[in-house]
């Protein structure tokens, strides 16, 4: 059995650390702060065991769980970041520890009326008597994805203390500036050696993602004319206005706020305006590669539209893509996810298959050469406040890397293989 106290030990042993990546700097990590944790894990993988551990220049762990068997096994991996969203604090987390959870109200801080409540939250119910993680308000926890980081340290560790449990080679990474979409940008795919991985990414107990949305960003440049308002009268340009009117001429109900499942959306992430130029930004996101392609050719011929009506070039539009759908490059190797499926179902975890409305790191190492589905790693409601994990969610989880590990190197994985 894997232990309940060492579990939770571990994890707020790394959410005390401060990680939070910034989108602004060029560096990687973007923070000097996450080598910290980083080195700790070098370190930590060293004392439980893992061979060929490593960090790199850029603060890339990586570490080898030698095989236990003498038939050739793929060599397998498990991926998680340690950074944390910049979107809200993550210094001086103070994790609040809820045992037996009666299904009622948390109260995370009582000076300022913070409370964590199923009547919003009802994700929660699902956990009664179940012992949560919860932060004290003011920070966020931290579990996406030190959660992640938990489970494979454990999983690794408990491998290494049961050689009757058999599996392949197995690498892990912990990466930095996942959190800014940076986090695969170095990733070294030769160096890491293996034939597929796993991110431990996902929320809630029993997801298993291989879709994932398409995304671009969009910079929209609005140019307008400047004169006093006074004596404005055909010479005044005002790019707010035309602005205005792009924002305006998307379609109302494909937003994020009015958009579920596998509907995409435009979102409209800043505006910064003056007169003489307004800049929009958007993210542009779509699970259909068919439709992300509309979705970026609307954008542009709206920009071309409203410059016919204006004679000259008053918006100039840049859109790059980002990242896209897994599913190209996982469909070809489904047995990855039969395997993750059946790992589930072995040890008591009900699998939940659908797609991710966001990305992985998983996303563009599938495109790098290593599919990359993501698992869940147990928290709820991420980059906030109210952030919580449950300790039996990591628990499972940590349950699943280890079946995954074995399924691979038995007779399991053969047949799975053979079937698609």
């Amino acid at each position: 059995m894997i232990s309940k106290e060492h579990i939770i030990k571990r994890f707020i042993s790394y959410v005390t650390v401060d990680t939070e990546s910034d989108p602004k700097s060029d560096t990687t990590p973007s923070t000097s702060k996450q080598w910290d944790l980083a080195q700790a894990l070098t370190k930590e993988l060293i004392s439980i065991g893992m061979k060929d551990v490593t960090i790199d220049p850029n603060a890339y762990v990586m570490a080898t769980l030698p095989s236990n068997v003498d038939h050739e096994v793929p060599t397998i991996g498990f991926v998680s970041h340690f950074d944390t969203s910049p979107d809200f604090t993550g210094a001086n987390v103070n994790p609040q520890i809820v045992e037996n959870y009666n299904g009622k109200d948390i109260v995370l801080n009582e000076a300022l009326d913070i409370v964590l409540s199923p009547d919003y939250f009802d994700d929660l119910l699902q956990y009664k008597g179940q012992t949560l993680i919860t932060t004290d308000g003011t920070t966020l926890l931290g579990a996406d994805d030190k959660a992640g980081i938990t489970e494979i340290v454990s999983a690794m560790e408990y491998l290494i203390q049961h050689p009757e449990i058999k599996h392949g080679t197995i690498r892990v990474c912990f990466t930095p500036d996942e959190e800014i979409g940076r986090g695969a940008h170095k990733f070294d795919i030769e160096k890491f050696g293996a034939e597929w991985a796993y991110t431990m990414d996902g929320s809630q107990i029993g997801e298993l993602e291989f879709e994932n949305f398409n995304a671009a960003s969009a910079e929209v440049k609005v140019k307008g004319k400047i004169v006093h308002p006074g004596y404005a009268k055909g010479k005044m340009v005002n790019s707010m206005y035309i602005a205005t009117e792009f924002i305006n001429s998307l379609p109302e109900l494909e937003k994020p706020e009015h958009t579920e499942d596998y509907q995409g959306f435009f979102h409209l992430t800043s505006v910064e305006g003056k007169v003489e130029e307004t800049v929009l930004n958007y993210i542009i996101r779509d699970h259909d590669k068919k439709h992300f392609e509309a979705r970026k050719a609307m954008m542009q011929n709206l920009a071309d539209e409203i410059n016919s009506q204006y004679e000259r070039e008053v918006i100039v539009i840049e859109i790059k893509d980002q990242y896209f759908n897994m599913k190209e490059k996982v469909e070809p190797v489904m047995h990855i996810i039969d395997i993750a499926e059946e790992a589930m179902k072995q040890v008591g975890v009900k699998p939940i298959i659908k797609p991710i409305r966001g990305g992985t790191d998983g996303a563009q190492l599938s495109y790098m050469g290593l599919p990359c589905p993501n698992i869940f790693a147990g928290g709820h409601n991420f980059h906030g406040r109210y952030e919580y994990v449950p300790v039996e969610s990591m628990i499972k989880a940590t349950e699943v890397i280890c079946k995954i590990a074995e399924l691979t190197a038995t007779e399991n994985f053969e047949t799975i293989e053979e079937d698609h």
